[in-house]
């Protein structure tokens, strides 16, 4: 009787460490991902901003936005102008055509003797 409850004990310890072995890998796992995942996201997002793609379909855009506000009236250009800078502030003007680099500055300027 003592061999069968000395052998349960055993098996009950053997199981228990399985069970704790599997528990740290598994929360080994999760914790390396929580530190990482921040760091791998970031780099994704910085790939893409440099993307041909990206700075293809954001100055096309604001071409775009730019044609908009030369057609519109006195009215709806300070709406677009406040949208267009705010759609121009996460792209780098460097990076932009010089017409269109021209009329971003113009539109900060315009901005700032307060027209919207």
């Amino acid at each position: 009787m003592k061999d069968l409850f000395k052998g349960i004990g055993i098996f009950i310890a053997i199981f228990a460490t399985f069970i704790l072995i599997g528990w740290a890998v598994a929360g080994n796992s999760f914790f390396m991902f929580k530190f990482f995942a921040p760091k791998m996201e970031q780099v994704r997002r910085e790939t893409f901003e440099q993307s041909k793609a990206y700075n293809q379909g954001s100055i096309q855009e604001l071409q775009n936005m730019q044609f908009q506000y030369e057609q519109a009236d006195s009215l709806h250009k300070a709406a677009l102008g406040s949208i267009i800078l705010h759609r121009a502030a996460d792209f780098d003007v460097n990076k932009l055509p010089t017409d269109l680099y021209d009329f971003i500055q113009k539109l900060k300027k315009e901005k700032e003797k307060g027209k919207y």
